[in-house]
């Protein structure tokens, strides 16, 4: 399939800078002003030192002996020097305008660029399939979509127009240079070859610890948010200290990374510093000698300083604009890294029909990626309007299950088939198929926006009626309206200023509130006490041609239900209904006795053996 864009790291730059070539090409174009006006004051003071206060003949192209001509010869500047100082005056304030024109063209284009990179890698990223997400660790992406980004936003800002800058400074350095004197030319640049070997192969050194760096600062990033968010995880277990050790080791290897990439930075810088100074030494050597020897006159050995000067701090900073090219060509590969991933793609002919919630699975098997299958010869049915409850250890298939049923994964051919309404649910487009299935998990995620925000999340558009009939029958209507502000009440980061028993019951009205032909509680009611639970079960049993699953590990929570499905080790074990599968004996029927404390003539052997096979609801595995 075709990715947002084709081609290596140095092509993801070219393509994310399209719109704004031509912005780049006037760019260019300030850039060579800003040099040309910079180059012409040397040779506006070379002739004013040696034909306007000296008496040497004007040594200049056709055009200056015009310009000259046409202000009365130099006999007429002798007279006004002034005039001179008035051309070097404009042409340094052409050079500054230019430079104004070059600045501002090249911060539009990096601004540009880092919004196109962002807008474009968040909503790739929106398209990227559910395991992708698994697989990553958090941190490390807003890493990726922050920091790298800026990197490259810096070194177009920056280290391009340096290097735009330099291409044209050593070229019409070395044209000017060689017009006046090949000797003094040849001895300007003995060092130059020099400075350039030693930049590439700094070049390469250091872009190994730029990634380094980079990588660390990711999983430092990661740590970091998997910390803030897990904070009461942390604090109930007392695990600060040991927080704070690991955070420590991270933050160490930064370090430690970066005070290597600091030596060399000091080893090049140092040694550029020695080269630029034996240049300068060479030149002026040179120059004094040919000077005293009178082949080389005051103002063209002045020139040529000036020259040299300009052109040997901008190539001894090649090395920097390499090291800057580095970190940059590490980042666009971590951002290329997101963009080459698959994301999920509907084909065109992907159907969008109105679902009732006729859902069929058929001898389904699945497993993630090279792993035993987790689900085995899977096969039930459920209507519109009926309820099936699921009820299995941890690790038997579950969550997977309904994941499958939202294509959160993919069934490959031969896995079996599942259908809604008799149409296989690989030929539905996700997001339509997604709009038509509920999903409410045991720990919800809710957005530091108000309640009436988090609820009608699916229907932006749906009035204050609406919304508290869903929250009445999560048994949260009251609880809201007891808030200061009530539906306006904002919830903090990931619903931690309210209960984890509201944050549930918020959760369950937002899934309502969509309205879904089919729903899923995803041991949701497991935060809520059993009273709770049983009036939320009691006012769903109220909705009407929905077909609702509910995964827990209470009884008292499934019991109800038209059919139980009961997993083990990933097969199913037994379906029916809860007096069917009383009768019938089996992991149903040992659970209800645990459950209900009748039990009395199992052994504590016996009871051990079933504890063994169950789960008490508390570390459910959300991936099976």
């Amino acid at each position: 399939m075709k990715l947002p864009w084709e081609g290596g790291r140095i092509g993801l730059l070219i393509a994310a800078s399209e719109g704004r070539r031509l912005r780049f090409l006037f760019f260019t174009f300030a850039t060579l002003g800003t040099i040309l006006f910079l180059f012409l004051n040397p040779q506006i003071i070379r002739m004013t030192i040696d034909s306007v206060i000296g008496d040497l003949p004007l040594v200049a192209p056709p055009f200056v002996h015009s310009i000259v001509k046409a202000l009365g010869g130099l006999e007429f500047l002798k007279q006004n020097i002034w005039i001179c100082a008035i051309f070097s005056l404009f042409s340094a304030l052409l050079s500054a305008l230019c430079t104004v024109a070059r600045r501002y063209t090249i911060i539009e284009i990096a601004e540009t660029v880092t919004w196109k990179l962002r807008n474009t890698l968040y909503g790739y990223i929106q398209k990227l399939p559910y395991d992708w997400h698994v697989s990553c660790q958090t941190g490390d992406i807003i890493q990726r979509c922050t920091s790298d980004v800026d990197h490259i936003r810096s070194f177009i800002q920056n280290q391009l127009l340096d290097l735009v800058r330099i291409f044209f400074i050593v070229s019409i350095a070395l044209f000017m240079m060689f017009s006046m004197d090949v000797f003094m030319t040849l001895m300007s640049l003995i060092v130059i070859p020099i400075i350039v070997v030693f930049s590439i192969v700094y070049f390469r050194k250091v872009s190994k610890e730029f990634t380094k760096a980079d990588e660390a600062e990711g999983d430092l990033q990661a740590a970091s948010q998997e910390n803030y968010t897990g904070v009461r995880v942390v604090r109930a277990f007392g695990r600060e200290s040991f927080e704070m050790d690991k955070f420590s080791k991270k933050t160490k290897l930064y370090q430690d990374i970066w005070v290597r990439i600091g030596k060399m930075l000091g080893l090049f810088w140092g040694a550029g510093d020695m080269f630029v100074g034996l240049q300068l030494a060479i030149i002026i050597g040179a120059g004094v000698w040919r000077s005293v020897n009178g082949n080389l006159s005051p103002g063209t050995f002045i020139a040529f300083y000036t020259y040299s000067n300009l052109m040997i701090w901008p190539v001894r900073g090649l090395g920097r604009i390499l090291s800057e090219l580095s970190k940059t060509l590490v980042a666009s590969g971590r951002l290329k890294d997101i963009l080459s991933a698959i994301p999920e793609t509907d084909p065109p002919d992907a159907l969008t029909p109105h679902l009732k919630g006729e859902v069929s699975f058929d001898r389904v098997s699945f497993g993630y990626k090279d792993s035993e299958p987790i689900l085995r010869d899977i096969s039930f049915s459920l209507s519109p309007g009926e309820s099936l409850a699921i009820l299995g250890a941890t690790g038997s298939g579950k969550s997977s299950l309904v994941h499958l049923l939202g294509r959160l994964y993919e069934l490959k051919e031969g896995q079996g088939t599942i259908s809604i309404d008799g149409i296989d649910i690989r030929r539905i487009a996700r997001p339509h198929l997604r709009r038509s299935i509920g999903l409410c998990l045991q720990e919800p995620f809710l957005f530091s926006k108000s309640i009436r925000d988090n609820i009608a999340m699916s229907h932006p558009e749906m009035n204050l009626e609406e919304l508290k009939k869903a929250a009445a029958i999560a048994m949260i209507d009251d609880t809201i309206e007891g808030f200061a502000e009530g539906y306006d009440t904002v919830i903090g980061e990931r619903g931690v200023t309210i209960s984890g028993g509201q944050k549930q019951r918020v959760a369950i009205a937002r899934m309502l509130a969509g309205n879904a032909p089919i729903m899923i509680f995803d041991d949701s009611l497991s935060a809520v006490d059993t009273e709770t639970d049983a009036k939320i079960r009691s006012a769903l049993r109220g909705i009407k041609n929905t077909a609702v699953i509910i995964i827990s590990h209470r009884i008292s929570s499934l019991m109800q239900a038209d059919k139980i499905l009961v997993l083990k080790n990933g097969t199913v074990e037994d379906i029916g209904s809860h007096e069917e599968l009383l009768e019938r004996g089996g992991s149903y029927r040992r659970i209800f006795d645990l459950q209900r404390g009748l039990a009395d003539g199992l052994t504590n052997g016996d009871i051990n053996g079933i504890a063994d096979g169950i789960t008490d609801g508390v570390t459910e595995d959300y991936n099976g």
